[in-house]
């Protein structure tokens, strides 16, 4: 059973029935649709996306999204449920989260848990060191990797909570009335630091330093990465901002890499394993969170349909390959090209971007990424769990 059915009740409550009018930022992956020289459905559709996810869930004795937000929020939910309801009719980005917790058709969400269980499934218990050999194993693995699993999903949850939070001071008038939009930043706050809090309590109970010491650091990586987006989005001249690929790789691994990398290497520390065993799994975390965001990055200029109005990060990975190709200065021209009246034409600036080598050469570093994920689960031996994680990183990384 997954926290779906008792978030129904709060999907009504905030008239989730339909798309959010506007999206301030979206965590889940799209459909992948061919661009240019490709074609065919991708293997990223949400019907294999779906099957993949499912099978995986299989393996790993059950379902795992948001096994512990149901335990922490069954009875807070009325509650949680009547204070956010009062933000409807308002664009504050709590509601899009809200409505994405519901609405996560494509499985995106329960991915980071998933792939830590899987990988502890992969790894097994540790045939140097016995001494995890009176831990409770269910479908091969410990209680205490379930539970960190558990802690992963919170961490990252807590963060899409938190980085719902408003800028007040730009606010425009039809986002709604100060006072509701000062409310959902309150709600955003108590609600994220609610999550962290029992992610910290889950983790002392883990009773091991060495895994709370990686989910610390993880958490320390987290804040920088998010810091040093909204400082670079903060200035005033971010869309020129020269930004190289090596430091967008930097950057998008503290703030979407830093967590599932160390998640992984805690699961093998908790099953005593050594540290060749631990960097392996690091590594697969760690490219396949890449994958994943360069994946997220793309959707904008591989989906078959989209609006011209429709934004996208300029600081996004086909982006900043666009950039380094035609050098600064060209770059700043095709801005000033794009705009109009003081206003940035996406869609124009789309087109000028899928024209030169950024989308192809992000699709390359998205495979080469996924292969390197691959290669670091050669150390583990032949099972259905490592099939699993392999599965997941060529529905990410398949583009034809």
């Amino acid at each position: 059973m997954s926290l779906r059915q008792p978030l129904l009740r709060l999907a009504r409550y905030l008239g989730a029935s339909g798309p959010p009018r506007r999206l301030w930022w979206s965590p889940f992956l799209g459909r992948i649709f061919p661009v240019g020289s490709w074609r065919g459905q991708s293997s990223r559709s949400p019907a294999h996306w779906n099957q993949v996810v499912s099978e995986a869930e299989k393996i790993v004795g059950y379902p795992t999204s948001f096994m512990s937000l149901r335990c922490l929020l069954s009875d807070e939910l009325s509650n949680i449920a009547m204070q956010v309801r009062k933000l409807v009719g308002t664009q504050h980005p709590l509601l899009t989260t809200a409505r994405g917790l519901v609405q996560d058709s494509r499985n995106n969400l329960q991915l980071r848990g998933l792939v830590v269980l899987l990988i502890s499934k992969a790894a097994g218990p540790s045939s140097v060191n016995a001494s995890c050999q009176n831990y409770d194993m269910v479908s091969g693995i410990y209680s205490c990797q379930r539970s960190l699993a558990e802690i992963t999903e919170l961490i990252h949850t807590a963060l899409l909570v938190h980085r719902g939070i408003v800028n007040l001071n730009e606010l425009q008038s039809s986002d709604g009335p100060l006072k509701d939009m000062h409310f959902g930043n309150k709600i955003a706050i108590l609600s994220g630091d609610f999550l962290l809090a029992n992610a910290c309590n889950g983790l002392a109970l883990l009773q091991n330093t060495k895994v709370v010491e990686l989910l610390a650091s993880a958490l320390m990586d987290l804040v920088q990465g998010v810091y040093y987006e909204n400082s670079t989005s903060a200035k005033e001249d971010y869309i020129t901002s020269d930004i190289g690929i090596s430091t967008w790789k930097e950057q998008t691994f503290l703030s979407h890499g830093a967590l599932l990398a160390k998640s992984c290497q805690a699961a093998m520390e908790l099953a005593k394993h050594d540290a060749e065993v631990q960097d392996m799994a690091f590594q697969y975390g760690k490219h396949m969170a890449m994958s994943h965001k360069i994946n997220s990055d793309l959707q904008p200029f591989i989906k078959e349909k989209t609006s011209d109005s429709t934004t996208f990060n300029l600081n996004s990975a086909p982006v900043v390959l666009h950039q380094e190709f035609l050098g600064r200065d060209v770059w700043i021209k095709q801005i000033r090209e794009a705009q109009e009246k003081g206003r940035l034409d996406y869609g124009k600036l789309r087109e000028t971007i899928k024209a030169g080598k950024g989308v192809t050469s992000a699709i390359d570093l998205c495979r080469y990424h996924g292969n390197k994920a691959l290669e670091a689960l050669e150390s583990f031996p032949p099972s259905e769990a490592r099939s699993a994680l392999e599965n997941i990183v060529f529905a990410v990384t398949r583009f034809s």
